[in-house]
């Protein structure tokens, strides 16, 4: 069963919303996943799964949040070929950099080798009734999207390794 990991960092609790409405939508399609603060994570951990992904709300003008910066850092130590990756946060749209840590961690990943075939998820500050429907579905497509790579991976193994 393909497995998934979600990482988070959370001023408001907007942003942990926005994750646990994304593990909702993962578990209806049948795959492991944690969810995890970014102060209980290591970059290390996302070599463990299939799907791995990261969600920060935006800091001032388009910064990460400070508790991001360590595990981002640490980042560079890691490769993540293979790996499918996806990226989402809270959002305010009263400063200049709308989202602006989505899109920065996306670069990350893919620098780390990931495959970030989906758009990043921005919500602006604390999600609505419509909004968790959508997170949930992002969450789907999402677990969809790790399935098919985790099958097609252990369809090309040699009989007796998967």
């Amino acid at each position: 069963m393909a497995n998934i990991i979600v990482i988070y960092a959370s001023m408001t609790g907007n942003t942990e919303e926005i994750a646990e409405e994304i593990a909702k939508g993962i578990r209806e399609q049948a795959c492991d996943v944690e969810v995890k603060s970014v102060l209980d994570a290591s970059a290390a951990d996302l070599q463990g799964y299939d799907g791995i992904l990261l969600g920060a709300y935006t800091w001032g003008n388009g910064e990460l949040p400070d508790e991001f910066l360590d595990f981002y850092d640490d980042m560079d130590s890691i490769a993540l070929p293979g790996k499918q990756a996806a990226v989402f946060g809270s959002c305010d749209s009263g400063y200049p950099g709308f989202g602006a840590a989505v899109d920065i961690l996306t670069d990350k990943l893919k620098a780390m080798g990931a495959s970030v075939t989906m758009p990043g998820l921005k919500i602006e500050l604390s999600p609505s009734a419509q909004e968790k429907l959508e997170c949930q579905e992002f969450g789907k497509r999402f677990a969809n999207q790790v399935v098919s790579n985790y099958v097609g991976r252990k369809e090309s193994l040699p009989y007796g390794y998967g």
